[in-house]
């Protein structure tokens, strides 16, 4: 008997017509037709379906996605981790607060992919270049923490020079003029990610402006 014979014998989901092997619930089952014709007529993505039949899946993928309009902030490391950021525990004039995005219906923290990962910084709003504070909120401001060089977390800060600091190459980013390059290899400034104040908490207020990391 053949790896392939025996395999369909010891799988009743396998198919008796053409060999194909389709579970109950499987990509071309009736019950996932029904459930895609539905997911169309209630105007659902198409994509989204995968998620409908195993919500464990949806869940990863809304991990996965980048911050939305409207996302919370919560704690990447330390005590709070986990905790919601609120605008005043940002400190001002530095150091940075490394953050993920978090969807406040769903409760999901968008910390499936590390390109997710933010830095929060709070200045005086005078302080600021004009390009900047046009996605900031209060003086606050939040930054891709991925280096455009070769996509470490850049996670130190410079209080003399008042600069973001990344320890593998040396590059350094300037927050108050839009995370600009001021050292390094690093050939292009950190993504921004414009926010805003919604009843007093801080939120993502649009997608990132510029590309995260070293993505071409």
């Amino acid at each position: 008997m053949s790896e392939y014979e025996s395999s369909s014998k010891q799988d009743p989901r396998m198919s008796q017509s053409g060999g194909c092997c389709c579970a109950a619930d499987g990509p071309e089952s009736p019950a996932r037709r029904l459930l895609l014709k539905a997911a169309l007529a209630a105007g659902v993505v198409v994509p989204l379906a995968d998620g409908l039949l195993d919500p464990a899946r949806a869940d990863d993928a809304a991990a996965r996605a980048r911050p939305a309009d409207g996302d919370l902030f919560v704690y990447a490391d330390g005590d709070k981790l986990g905790e919601e950021v609120a605008p005043a525990d940002i400190p001002l004039g530095g150091p940075q607060v490394t953050a993920w995005a978090k969807d406040p219906k769903t409760g999901t923290v968008r910390d499936g992919s590390r390109l997710n990962q933010l830095l929060l910084l709070r200045f005086e709003p005078d302080k600021l270049a004009e390009q900047t504070r046009a996605h900031a909120a209060e003086g606050i401001v939040a930054f891709s923490a991925i280096c455009t060089h070769a996509q470490c977390p850049v996670s130190e800060w410079r209080e003399d020079r008042t600069v973001l600091h990344c320890p593998c190459h040396n590059s350094e980013f300037n927050p108050l003029d839009d995370a600009h390059v001021v050292n390094g290899p690093a050939q292009r400034q950190l993504a921004a990610l414009p926010v805003r104040i919604a009843d007093g908490k801080l939120v993502v207020a649009g997608k990132f402006i510029g590309k995260i990391g070293n993505q071409t």
